[in-house]
């Protein structure tokens, strides 16, 4: 079973000086698109190499230019960005030293938001990547850890020709892609509530308990990894929402408000979901506790059965002297066998029947209390 991962963040040695940028071994080349528009007109560029991708994001002939960049595994790759577009070196360093918490950084007219997207792998697993958003006036960069993400909805949508979305500039394309990257949450919780309905059925009817366990286990790590990836990106767009920031008009306002309270409504259920996990490793221990309270009473039982008989046994097993029948009463008598084993099942008998009136012979022993009256 693979775990997901609760916390990866590359830094790079101690000691570096601060804007140092330290990839990790595994980190991906970069794949670059470029998606520039107006009201009217589409110009979609793949795989252009980082300088044509500058040079068709300064042409001034466009209103708008988004260029995604997958992987950043390059270190040259992003200090030419960052010098290219003056991005502050600090910036340039939480985008390749990936594992950064969900943040809001105003660099005078430049805003940087990093957000943590997570999508499903084809083997079920959560994955979780940082995506940083570089918006400036008139262009947007994007720098994701891997390849694939959940924004192919948004470049339909300006393929379609929306007019709002055409016509809204660079800073409400910025809250379209965090809005997506928001909602990209809601498959992943509705994945982990049906788990979860599936391991309630399972623990409830006893069955599998172990293999619900460690699925239980698995889909806590899995809703830690969630609950940090959304605590900090709910205060990051509350702080955005608050101080606002020019790049953000008054008319772009109310989409980053939705893109908030998509957010919260993530954190709440990741909250009721974290609390149920909880509740399913506290029934599955009281019913292992059940269970062993029901071996062990059985064992009562049968141990405080055989006791009696075990001590009439003894006694009648003892090593006396066997030739003068006298020194033991029945020794002698021919039907000694015969009424020791009637009196060892009287016995039996009798300890059941007692047990049956006090309810130990049930599962469930009686709750009805006696009537005084």
């Amino acid at each position: 079973m693979h775990l997901p991962t609760l916390f990866a963040r590359r830094i790079p040695a101690a000691g570096s000086t601060p804007g140092t940028i330290a990839p990790a071994p595994e980190a991906l080349p970069p794949r670059i698109s470029v998606i520039r528009y107006d009201t009217h007109t589409l110009d979609e560029r793949r795989s252009p190499d980082a300088a044509d991708a500058l040079a068709l994001l300064r042409d001034p002939a466009w209103p708008v230019a988004w260029v995604d960049v997958q992987g950043v595994g390059d270190r040259h790759l992003l200090e030419q960005f960052g010098r290219e577009l003056g991005l502050h070196r600090l910036l340039v360093a939480d985008i390749g030293n990936v594992g950064q918490r969900a943040k809001v950084e105003d660099y005078d007219d430049v805003l940087f938001v990093v957000v943590r997207m997570t999508t499903i792998e084809e083997s079920g697993r959560v994955r979780s990547e940082q995506v940083s958003v570089v918006v400036g006036d008139r262009w947007v960069v994007s720098f994701q850890e891997t390849y694939g993400d959940c924004l192919d909805p948004l470049r339909d949508r300006i393929r379609s020709g929306r007019q709002m979305l055409r016509a809204g500039g660079s800073g409400y394309l910025a809250v379209m892609m965090i809005d997506a990257i928001v909602d990209g949450y809601f498959p992943v919780l509705e994945r982990v509530g049906d788990e979860l309905e599936e391991i309630e059925a399972e623990v409830i009817s006893q069955s599998g308990s172990r293999t619900a366990l460690g699925r239980v286990y698995r889909i806590k790590r899995e809703l830690m990894m969630l609950r940090r990836s959304t605590w900090p990106l709910r205060d990051a767009l509350s702080h955005l929402l608050r101080d606002g920031h020019p790049l953000l008009s008054p008319e772009v306002r109310p989409y980053l408000r939705d893109a908030a309270d998509h957010a919260m409504q993530v954190v709440d259920v990741l909250e009721t979901y974290r609390e149920l996990a909880s509740s399913f490793v506290d029934v599955h221990l009281s019913m292992a506790a059940n269970r062993t309270n029901e071996i062990m009473r059985v064992l009562t039982i049968i141990a405080t059965i055989f006791i009696p008989l075990t001590f009439l046994a003894g006694v009648y097993g003892m090593n006396f002297d066997t030739r003068h029948a006298a020194n033991m009463p029945e020794l002698g008598w021919r039907y000694g066998y015969v009424a020791f084993w009637l009196v060892s099942l009287a016995v039996g008998a009798g300890l059941l029947f007692i047990f049956r009136q006090l309810g130990w012979l049930t599962r469930r022993a009686r709750s009805e209390a006696p009537d005084d009256e």
